[in-house]
């Protein structure tokens, strides 16, 4: 499952990359990160780790998920992606978070966030509009810490 949502903020690149190049800093716009708290590093670890807990809610019912995300991609003011990375030694559905950023002719910046996911607990039509849901109330949420 893939969820892919793009926004327009009116704010500098430096401003909004700096909201999305460390998952702690997520839980304050991004519903769907509820907590990112720096983790342990692995010994074949790229670049920060955070473990973090997902969570979504469908009705009345809340849906979490508890895993540790490293930071496998960091390009200043561009891209960031994190990837899901146990240590635990055992094998564990695929959960990727990618940022894209782009400077916007007329001005602003253009973020995409892409959220992947390759495991069967939160499939389905139902949870996929949820999720969808949460990345576009990030929307909202990333105007709000960045007062604009």
């Amino acid at each position: 499952m893939e969820t892919v949502e793009s926004i327009v903020v009116d704010a500098a690149l430096p401003a909004v990359f700096a909201q999305v190049e460390r998952l702690d800093a997520y839980p304050a716009w991004l519903p769907l990160v509820h907590t990112a708290e720096p983790a342990e590093a692995g010994p074949d670890d790229v670049g920060p780790a955070w473990t973090v807990e997902l969570r979504a809610k469908v009705g009345p019912f809340a849906r979490s998920k508890r895993l540790r995300m490293e930071r496998v991609e960091h390009v200043a003011d561009t891209r960031v992606v994190f990837a899901r990375r146990e240590l635990d030694g055992r094998e564990h559905a695929m959960w990727r978070l990618q940022a894209d950023l782009r400077e916007m002719p007329s001005g602003g910046v253009e973020l995409t966030m892409h959220l992947s996911y390759g495991g069967s607990l939160w499939t389905g039509g139902l949870l996929e509009r949820v999720l969808d849901d949460q990345v576009r109330q990030g929307r909202e949420g990333l105007h709000s810490v960045l007062g604009v």
